[in-house]
């Protein structure tokens, strides 16, 4: 388990990103190669079979174990589960608010 207390350099982002996709590997039983290579356009929710309804509460469980932070519902909306850009976006901010 990481913890990625904020993100103010380039190094922290790419702990991040770097955490993130592994999360979504682990989460989703992705091929880690495959989530290595998600860029900021990736589509998420939608386009990935893996990323349904259900395996959406698991992510945002995951998340707020590994990054430590809280995820009330109203933070979760179809933009930030649209690209994998969104979700480092809402990632990032979530960790900066904490």
């Amino acid at each position: 388990m990481n913890s990625i207390p904020t993100i103010p350099g380039e190094a922290e982002a790419a702990a991040l990103d770097q955490e993130l996709k592994g999360l979504l590997a682990d989460v989703l039983g992705l091929d880690p190669a495959q989530a290595a290579a998600f860029g900021s356009e990736s589509g998420l929710f939608g386009h990935l079979p893996e990323l349904d309804s259900m395996a959406v509460a698991g992510l945002l469980t995951e998340m707020e174990d590994r990054l430590g932070i809280v995820i009330e519902d109203d933070d979760v909306d179809g933009e930030m589960l649209e690209t994998y850009g969104g979700l480092l976006a809402f990632a990032k901010a979530k960790l900066a608010a904490s």
